[in-house]
């Protein structure tokens, strides 16, 4: 299974052209999330493909690159156990374990957003400390400073090689969860994290605070 985030012109035909043009590829269209629509006329869709085996992904940059307006922004391997309803699932997780809603986040972040690690941290004055990691996350933090904090609201943090060299090669976005708590999410390789995907990260965030506060 593969993951592709396309730009599309926001107008009637460009999805159904792009679905013709990997349908020829021999891709076969799993699911598809419209992730963001921008000002300038365009709209962002995740879709995630299935190719026959012996299938490189470069047929699928080539076949969405033939659509008039269509601009390739990523294509990954995913996971076939991956879906569209990852934030339903993620908050259902967060209530069967209440108690444990921050650290479920925390493993689930990844999957839901696309993503290849989230970190916890607590980060008080006298330095960060990691508290949790989902299992591609990096083991230690040691070189992590926060010259980034207070939030007021999930950010797309500046180049790590300014905070954290040891994330150099990542794109990087964050979100207070409570107290001196961070909760950071990282993509190796980019691309970056857009605003629809920080709101939706907020917002997670926001109910795992609630759903721990009643357990």
């Amino acid at each position: 299974m593969y993951l592709l985030r396309v730009v599309l012109p926001d107008r009637p035909g460009s999805l159904g052209a792009l679905a013709t043009a990997l349908g020829k590829a021999e891709a076969d269209i799993a699911g598809l999330d419209v992730v963001e629509q921008r000002g300038d006329g365009s709209v962002v869709d995740d879709i995630l493909v299935q190719l026959p085996p012996g299938k490189m992904a470069d047929a699928l940059v080539t076949a969405c690159n033939s659509v008039e307006g269509a601009q390739v922004e990523f294509v990954r391997f995913y996971p076939s156990r991956g879906g569209l309803q990852r934030d339903l699932q993620a908050v259902e997780a967060m209530t069967a374990d209440p108690s444990h809603a921050e650290g479920v986040l925390v493993q689930l972040a990844p999957n839901v957003f696309h993503a290849d690690w989230a970190v916890l941290i607590d980060a008080p004055e006298e330095g960060p400390r990691l508290l949790d990691r989902s299992p591609a996350a990096p083991e230690e933090i040691g070189d992590v400073t926060t010259p980034w904090l207070p939030l007021t609201r999930p950010i797309r943090l500046p180049d790590p090689a300014e905070w954290a060299p040891s994330l150099a090669q990542s794109t990087t976005a964050a979100v207070t969860t409570a107290g001196d708590r961070v909760l950071i999410l990282g993509r190796r390789g980019g691309p970056e994290f857009l605003d629809s995907e920080l709101a939706r990260l907020g917002h997670l965030v926001a109910l795992a605070r609630t759903i721990g506060a009643g357990a």
